[in-house]
């Protein structure tokens, strides 16, 4: 009972993240936001979600971790309704940030939960399967949910989804969830809090300006301004009592590789699954809600991974159970490298994304107890944030960099088959969005239409390659650097 009703949040987080992205064309005709206030309304949630997350997640090991997350969950729903009746883009990208703040507290919470309810790591590896995969089916559920609102309400209906949620967590949360306190722990250090955010936010920040600009200077100084806070904030954790984050757990060699193939595995999704979903609309001609519908489908196996691997990991080494399963993300990539402007790019799409997600569930769920089982019981919150801010990190730099490469290969390619008043313009439009590039291209004759098409995809292509090799040196790594944890360990041996 406990674990369905964590998996509420759980899903309804995922969800917020690609819930919006359909919703964009209607929103912009009611609010008429600035490409630059279009922005942050996306970014804005999960900008402040990766800043905040170290941070609340070691808040709820002091305060408690069900106190954080029913305090958070309300303040979502209340969020919620702010986003959902904005009458300006100013008030919609202040609700999306404050959005952002509360799911950094449910996120965590949830997980360390999880950790604390669930004892025996056969259950707990389980467990967290199953929360792995419900946050992971609530991202490819969004453009579902998405699409049909939009087909019956106003734009901002997606954000009312949340509502009979929180109000179930809050309501039965009390009486199901057991409360955790971690004993003996120090006040929590706001300098190291203050660190972190000036280390996170100029990082996440100057990737997602890669995503939409391209390398530049603002980007660039972003980077390495976080950079610099980001070295003063591991000296600092070095010297206290109660850390943030307990650097010693990165000695465990299992804590760091599962860390690195979350980054990783997470930065191949997010790039592919932005530049799919544009495909399926652009090229292919599909309605958003028809494009949200096809992308349901590969779910099922997302979700199927995040069940049936932590089984596996019984009979045979969690390693090569990770392993395997991004051989099979290996080759999905590879189907995307086939993808033309021909109708069949439906099929290739559902079959590639479907071996990409058997993938991504496996290393969320196995990835995600290596790093929790790692920790001890008192800082489960702490390493809970430290998987998640990865991931959250590796979907913003996946759009920076296989956006960035698509769109540069677009730019190229589009420049050469039309005269240079329009490849200005295109390329105006591809500064701001691959979609916006796109647009600008359907003005003109089916002919270069189609060539505008092809462009695109050849992008697409170059992106899935990357992803297919970086994805297949991963698979060896976790083979290679996981085969001492045994069929019956746990990661912590």
């Amino acid at each position: 009972m406990g674990l369905a009703l964590l998996a509420l949040p759980t899903i309804l987080l995922g969800m917020d993240l690609t819930l919006l992205h359909l919703a964009l064309p209607a929103l912009a005709l009611d609010l008429r936001p600035t490409s630059a206030q279009t922005l942050w309304i996306v970014d804005s949630y999960g900008f402040m979600i990766a800043g905040l997350l170290i941070t609340m997640g070691t808040l709820g090991d002091r305060i408690g971790r069900r106190k954080l997350l029913l305090v958070g969950a309300a303040a979502f729903g209340i969020a919620s309704v702010m986003a959902a009746y904005s009458t300006s883009a100013a008030m919609l990208i202040a609700a999306r940030a404050v959005l952002g703040v509360a799911g950094a507290t449910l996120m965590p919470s949830t997980l360390a939960l999880i950790s604390n309810m669930f004892q025996h790591p056969h259950q707990r590896a389980l467990a967290i399967g199953v929360w792995a995969t419900m946050f992971a089916l609530g991202m490819a559920a969004g453009p579902v949910v998405g699409g049909i609102l939009l087909e019956h309400y106003w734009w901002g209906a997606g954000f009312l989804v949340a509502l009979p949620i929180i109000a179930m967590l809050l309501v039965a949360g009390p009486f199901i969830l057991p409360e955790y306190r971690a004993p003996q722990q120090g006040r929590l250090d706001l300098g190291s809090v203050a660190l972190s955010l000036l280390a996170l936010l100029p990082i996440v920040y100057g990737i997602k300006q890669f995503a939409k600009n391209g390398i530049e200077a603002g980007a660039l100084w972003a980077i390495a301004g976080g950079s610099v806070f980001m070295i003063l904030f591991i000296r600092r954790q070095r010297r206290l009592r109660s850390p943030l984050i307990d650097l010693d757990l990165f000695s465990n060699r299992a804590f760091s590789v599962a860390l690195v193939v979350l980054l990783v595995g997470l930065i191949g999704v997010g790039g592919t699954m932005l530049l799919v979903t544009q495909y399926l609309q652009l090229v292919v001609g599909l309605s958003p809600f028809t494009a949200g519908l096809w992308m349901g489908p590969p779910a099922l196996a997302m979700l199927a991974a995040g069940i049936t691997a932590p089984l596996l990991a019984r009979k045979i080494r969690p390693g090569n159970v990770i392993a395997g399963a991004l051989g099979l993300s290996v080759v999905g990539y590879l189907l995307l490298t086939q993808l033309d402007n021909a109708s069949r790019g439906i099929e290739l799409v559902t079959a590639s994304f479907a071996l990409v997600y058997l993938g991504l569930g496996t290393i969320a769920a196995l990835g995600t107890d290596l790093v929790v089982s790692a920790a001890p019981a008192e800082k489960a919150g702490s390493a809970s944030a430290m998987s998640e801010t990865v991931q959250e990190l590796g979907l913003a730099v996946g759009i920076a960099m296989l956006g960035s490469l698509t769109t540069t290969i677009y730019r190229i390619k589009i420049a050469d088959r039309i005269d240079i008043p329009m490849a200005l313009d295109v390329r105006h439009a591809a500064s701001d969005s691959l979609a916006g590039a796109t647009s600008v291209a359907q003005a003109l004759p089916a002919g270069l239409l189609e060539q505008a098409q092809t462009a695109f995809i050849t992008g697409v292509h170059a992106a899935a390659a990357t992803c297919a090799l970086c994805v297949a040196i991963l698979a060896g790594l976790a083979a290679i650097t996981l085969r001492h944890i045994g069929i019956s360990d746990s990661p912590t041996k």
